[in-house]
């Protein structure tokens, strides 16, 4: 602590033992009828002052106590000003005041005279200024929490409630930093010590590593520099930012060897693609689906990540991850990327809202399909109620067999909520009981399949009704067919509970009395059945093809089926809006012929009429064009019937084995 401060704590003044001014006769006394400064400023509690230019340097010393209570004191008279406060100022301090302001007094300027007696405290004022300095403290917190308050109305963000319930009035498609982080979802289903273990806090050792939300970057991995790609903002419009993802020259040349590497159907070309050029999105997302093929999931996800690590440093500075008015165009192939690996990194309800919030009017992967689940999981069934009162009017999601029973669904989970009132609780079981009924009629296909995957035997009426039974799943359209297998074989597990089968029984009994009473309901749905699902979306093809769920992929028409699908780019859109082109190859001819693209699919080298020649005279050598073609087919089959390897049965060695499986 400085000197400076030490005197003011003990309350002296500088240069005590020097003559004062008044000696000097270059001040007024008090027997010309003068008060002292430092007279006046111990009739007001405050210690006095020397030099009156130490009062403008004074807030440079912060950790001064003394300075610290004198400015509180002062900002508290302002305070009581302000609210008109009828206390009135000493005759001290009215003349002091009237001297610092310079009128309202006829003598003159007085100048301090140092006092050789040390200042006396006075402990009941300093208990007051002390508490007075808390309750100004509490004001200035008071005016921080009103300030953030209004911040955040403007962002669309909002207080929670004593009752721990979100109000309406923040963005439905709001992200949280920290949801983005798995190991935070995984401690509230396992706890912080089921997923930590007794690992010690992670320290950073490599300090060049940026750090990122979406991924935490690991010491395995290559060291990052500049890729290529970069973001630029397009637009904005009605309070929403319209971005991109650009390929700089380098990384085209780059994606151009990459599409090579693809059509050459060798991984290990796509792997030293890699070795050069670490963090080439488009290269990571297809070799994570070759080790997903092999079993080798681990690796799958470390090259997802280390995708979505190489976007995330690409952002451009506004791009905001949680506002929900970012967006990104999947007609434009630089985007798809990030879609993509989001999807494939997809584990949780965060991330399927940060996908969503991305293009919420196309929705290119069609995650609509998959949030209702991802919500029951996260037992988040205040957001999936929302969203259907929202987007019901707009989105017709009702229309989904996924929202037509999750909802329901999670209003029986609130039903069963002890810390709502039971009106909420009332009216939570009625709507419930309402929507599953609506579900049911709507969706009589989805029952029985569902029990059978929760391995649930239906009782005899129920088994024996026409309305639920096979004829039920046959004569659905075939798009409808898609929906109802991808919900079932994702979400059957949610309904396993013996509440919610008993839940679910009573309502099944109910419509079956619904279906004999012939209420007009159920024909109604089932013109609407015959009259939509006639045939499905672009975006729900391309998301059956990324589930990888077998029920729903076996669906699949063959218009999508009999089209080569690539990992990092499943179903382009039609509507594409393409940046730059690839150029032409010269290896590969354009008039091959049926036999020669199946040749060459089974051995990529294989090339049937040869190099071309660069003289453009073929009607010369067309018949020995023709031989060295024979000649190459026959070779290339010798080749492949050379290489077909017969697995040998397995012989008997010990014919008293144990009989145990291998």
């Amino acid at each position: 602590m400085s000197r400076r401060a030490l005197r003011r704590l003990r309350g002296e003044q500088r240069g005590q033992e020097e003559p004062g001014l008044g000696e000097l006769g270059l001040a007024s006394g008090p027997e010309r009828g003068g008060e002292w400064p430092q007279a006046a400023a111990k009739a007001r509690g405050r210690p006095g002052v020397s030099n009156r230019f130490e009062l403008i340097t004074s807030e440079e010393l912060e950790d001064d106590l003394s300075s610290k209570e004198g400015r509180a004191d002062a900002r508290l008279k302002e305070h009581n000003v302000a609210e008109g406060s009828n206390e009135e100022p000493t005759p001290e301090e009215a003349e002091h005041n009237g001297q610092r302001d310079g009128k309202g007094t006829n003598q003159p300027v007085q100048t301090p005279v140092l006092n050789n007696k040390p200042r006396k405290k006075k402990k009941k004022r300093k208990t007051k200024k002390t508490s007075a300095g808390e309750a100004l403290e509490d004001d200035d917190l008071e005016d921080i929490d009103s300030l953030l308050e209004k911040i955040e109305d403007t962002n669309g963000l909002s207080q929670e409630s004593q009752g721990g319930i979100i109000a309406d009035s923040k963005p439905l498609l709001y992200i949280e930093h920290r949801n983005l982080n798995p190991e935070n979802e995984l401690k509230r289903y396992f706890g912080a010590r089921a997923v930590l273990g007794d690992q010690r806090p992670r320290q950073r050792q490599r300090q060049y590593v940026r750090s990122t939300w979406l991924t935490a970057p690991k010491n395995t991995w290559p060291r990052y520099s500049k890729t290529g790609i970069a973001m630029q903002l397009v637009e904005t419009r009605r309070g929403v930012q319209y971005f991109t993802f650009e390929h700089h020259r380098e990384y085209q040349q780059v994606q151009f060897k990459f599409l090579d590497a693809v059509e050459s159907m060798d991984p290990n070309n796509i792997v030293l693609l890699l070795q050069m050029n670490p963090y080439h999105v488009d290269s990571l997302l297809q070799l994570s689906d070759v080790c997903r093929m092999q079993e080798d999931q681990e690796m799958a996800r470390d090259l997802v990540e280390r995708a979505l690590y190489s976007l995330e440093c690409a952002f451009h500075p506004v791009f905001s991850l949680t506002s929900g008015s970012c967006r990104l165009d999947y007609r434009r192939p630089e985007n798809r990327a990030f879609f993509l690996a989001l999807f494939k990194h997809l584990m949780f309800l965060e991330f399927c809202k940060l996908i969503l919030s991305l293009d919420p009017e196309s929705d290119p992967l069609c995650v609509l399909l998959l949030i209702d689940f991802l919500s029951l999981r996260a037992r988040e069934y205040a957001f999936l109620t929302r969203m259907f009162q929202e987007w019901e009017s707009h989105r017709n999601l009702s229309q989904l067999p996924n929202f037509a029973f999750s909802v329901p669904l999670a209003y029986f989970f609130l039903s069963q909520q002890e810390e709502h009132s039971e009106l909420e609780l009332s009216q939570a079981r009625e709507r419930a009981a309402r929507l599953i009924q609506q579900a049911l009629i709507m969706f009589p296909s989805v029952l029985m399949p569902l029990l059978d995957h929760c391995s649930v035997q239906p009782d005899a009426r129920v088994a024996s009704h026409s309305f639920f039974g096979l004829n039920a799943q046959i004569s659905q359209p075939p798009a409808l067919n898609q929906l109802t297998s991808l919900y079932v074989g994702r979400t059957h597990s949610l309904w396993k509970d013996p509440a919610v089968m008993a839940w679910l029984e009573t309502n099944v009994h109910e419509v079956l009395r619904m279906v004999d009473a012939r209420d007009p309901l159920v024909e109604e749905s089932e013109r609407k059945r015959k009259m939509r699902y006639q045939s499905a979306p672009r975006n729900i093809y391309r998301h059956v093809i990324l589930s990888e769920m077998k029920e729903a992929t076996a669906a699949l028409p063959l218009e999508v089926t009999s089209q080569p699908v690539m990992g990092f780019d499943p179903l382009p859109p039609l509507d594409s809006i393409i940046s730059y082109t690839r150029p032409e190859r010269t290896n590969h001819p354009s008039n091959e012929s049926t036999l020669s693209l199946f040749f060459r699919s089974l051995l990529p080298n294989f090339n049937l009429q040869g190099d071309i020649r660069h003289d453009g005279d073929e009607e010369a050598g067309a018949g020995q064009d023709l031989n060295q073609g024979v000649n190459r087919l026959m070779a290339a089959m010798r080749d492949m019937l050379a290489n077909i390897q017969f697995q040998e049965p397995p012989r008997d060695d010990n014919p008293e084995g144990d009989g145990d499986w291998d």
